[in-house]
Formats: C-alpha cells, sequence, structure tokens
C-alpha cells in the first residue's frame, strides 16, 4: 500500500516539474509561445511517466539511506545527539544571516551561489564542533551521570548479532538464545532469508529440508518471548557473496556473527570481526570424562577388532568396547580406560563393568 502511495506521489511530482520545466521552456524559447499548452501536457505527461518508472529505485534508496542513518545513529549517544541538534540551529542561523548580506551585495549570481554555499556549510561545521568538542559535551556530563550508567548497562544487552544461514538451519542457535546465554539482538539479513527460502526451494530433496527447517527455526525463535529478534533490510550492493555481504553488514553495525562455517569464521577473525561459532561452544561445553569413570552406554555396533562393541555418547564421541561385540543392542555400564584425540576428534576405550 505504502509503495502505491509513493507510485502516486511521484507521479504528481513528475507532473509538477514537467509543468515546471515547460514553463521555462517557452519563457526561453519564443517559438514555443504559440504552443504552450501543448509543450505543458507533453513534459508534465513525459516527466511524471519518467518519475513513475523511478519510484521503485527511489522508495529502495530511501529505505537503504534510512536504514543507514539508523544504524550510524545508534552509535550516539542521546547528549550526542542533543549537541548535534544544537550546533545545526546555531549554524542555520548564522546561514541566514550571512545569506542576507550576500542577498544583498548586488550581484544577481553571487548571492544565490552564497547562500547555498552557506546553508551547506555552517550547519555541517557547527554539528562536527558541538558533537567533537570535548569541553561542550562534558557540560551535561554531570547531569547526565546517573542516566548514563544505566544506558551503559542497557547498552550491554543491546549487542547486535548477525546469524549466518549455517547457524540457523544447525538449529542450535534456537535452544542457546532461549537459555538466556546470548544477549542482545540477533538480527536477520534480509539477504539470508533469501537464500534460506532459496534453498528451501530447491529441487534436490535434502537441501529443501535443511531449507525449511532453517524458516521453521526462525518462525519459532520469533514465537520466543526471550529472544529478541531483528530483520534488516539493509542493502550491500558492492559485493556479490553472501558471506562478504554478512561481514561488511558486520562491521557497518559494529555487530558480532553467529556461524557454523570455518572459512566465514577464519576470514572475520582476519578482518578483525568477532565471530561466535557453535561448535567451538559446543566443544567447550562438553563434559570431560577421564580414565577409570564409569558410564552406562548402549552397544550400537560391532567394532573393527574381534570381540569389540562400539557406543557412542550424546556429543558423538565414540567409545570402543572390548568384548561387547556379542552385546549389542544393550545397556551396559562401562569403565573407561584410555581417552585418545584424534585430528578426527575424540575417541575412548571402554571395559565392561560387572
Amino acid at each position: 500500500m505504502f509503495k502505491k502511495i509513493m507510485k502516486a506521489v511521484m507521479f504528481l511530482i513528475g507532473a509538477a516539474a514537467g509543468y515546471g520545466v515547460s514553463l521555462l521552456a517557452t519563457s526561453l524559447v519564443p517559438a514555443f509561445h504559440d504552443y504552450s499548452i501543448y509543450v505543458s501536457v507533453f513534459l508534465s505527461v513525459l516527466f511524471a511517466i519518467i518519475f513513475y518508472l523511478l519510484s521503485d529505485t527511489v522508495f529502495d534508496k530511501i529505505i537503504n539511506v534510512g536504514d543507514r542513518v539508523e544504524i550510524e545513529l545508534r552509535r550516539f549517544t542521546s547528549l550526542d545527539l542533543i549537541l548535534g541538534l544544537v550546533g545545526l540551529l546555531v549554524g542555520l542561523v548564522i546561514a541566514f544571516l550571512l545569506s542576507q548580506l550576500a542577498m544583498n551585495i548586488g550581484i544577481p549570481v553571487l548571492g544565490p551561489v552564497l547562500s547555498v554555499i552557506f546553508y551547506i556549510l555552517f550547519p555541517y561545521i557547527g554539528i562536527i564542533v558541538t558533537t567533537r568538542r570535548k569541553d561542550i559535551s562534558n557540560i551535561g556530563e554531570k547531569f547526565t551521570q546517573k542516566s548514563t550508567v544505566k544506558k551503559s548497562k542497557k547498552k550491554d544487552t543491546e549487542l547486535y548479532k548477525i546469524l549466518d544461514t549455517s547457524v540457523i538451519i544447525d538449529g542450535r542457535i534456537k535452544d542457546i538464545a532461549s537459555s538466556g546465554f546470548i544477549e542482545g539482538t540477533l538480527v536477520i539479513p534480509k539477504f539470508v532469508l533469501q537464500e534460506l527460502q532459496h534453498i528451501a526451494d530447491s529441487a534436490d530433496d535434502q537441501r529443501r529440508k535443511r531449507g525449511r527447517r532453517g524458516l521453521d527455526i526462525l518462525k519459532q525463535m520469533q514465537n520466543e518471548a526471550k529472544v529478541d529478534i531483528e530483520v534488516s533490510s539493509e542493502k550491500i550492493d558492492n559485493v556479490e557473496e553472501i558471506d562478504d555481504k554478512i561481514l561488511e553488514l558486520a562491521s557497518m553495525m559494529n555487530a558480532k556473527v553467529l556461524t557454523n562455517d570455518y572459512n566465514l569464521n577464519k576470514v572475520a577473525q582476519v578482518r578483525g570481526i568477532e565471530v561466535l561459532n557453535i561448535n567451538e561452544l559446543a566443544n567447550a561445553v562438553k563434559p570431560v570424562i577421564l580414565p577409570s569413570e564409569e558410564l552406562e552406554v548402549e552397544i550400537v555396533r560391532a567394532g573393527k577388532e574381534k570381540n569389540q562393541g562400539l557406543a557412542y555418547l550424546s556429543d558423538g564421541t565414540m567409545i570402543v568396547v572390548e568384548e561387547a561385540k556379542k552385546r549389542i543392542g544393550e545397556k551396559l555400564k562401562v569403565e573407561i580406560t584410555t581417552v585418545l584425540q584424534t585430528a578426527a576428534g575424540k575417541m575412548m576405550f571402554a571395559k565392561i563393568k560387572e
């Protein structure tokens, strides 16, 4: 609905612009005087059509600029914004006074040009001076000290963490976020949603299931009261790859990246962007099992060596149990005898505890 209104507004603006151009054309070209009505209608319709066709592009640019402004404003405190507004008003007043003097110079072209320069230059200088001068900023510090402490505590919980496709499809992020271990806002870029949709529409059955699982996980997280999710419509036009877009957005928002992607993890570290890897978290919270500890495991299949049976822990760690080949399907109490760390992961050897 909003886009339709924008198209109508752009159409009217284009018609008005075309009419203005027609008035200028008839005043500059005497030959157009006799056809002024036709010129006005033609240019009004032409400009209206052009503006209407450009409305989608203009609308997207406005949203993009709005998102960028919002991201930049998040980096400023309330005091910075107030001081910036004061500087803007002071700059506008100075520009107005100087432009009045410039208009009285008597030179037709110079006065308007100087006025435009003043209205651009002095508000900018006013904003820069008031927001960057520490002595001015410190004036309100003693009055806002208490609120600043509260704000700093709140700011810690307003950290942004951008989710990539791999961590959404994995699904563990839902339970981690619901438990309250991840503070702040989880950001889902629109291009990540589009990639998930593309995977969910894939002709390959496995990819389609993974994509739909990711979308289901997001829906469940949105319904979870403890999880704060924000969908970012920020467009990253200067890069093509999804991973590069995620890193660019993280850099713009000063955000962390949540991922299971090994390569994205390494590239982000090279670029100085903080990464939270779910797999690393899972490894960090694995229970530490030492030799001589007793466990209850289920023998699921035979091992490679004679009379060996294999069991697995919930995290996938393999346990080789001696003399357990004939007891497949049974739950046994075993005693860990050896723990080996290999390149593929951790492996344990155990014997049946009688």
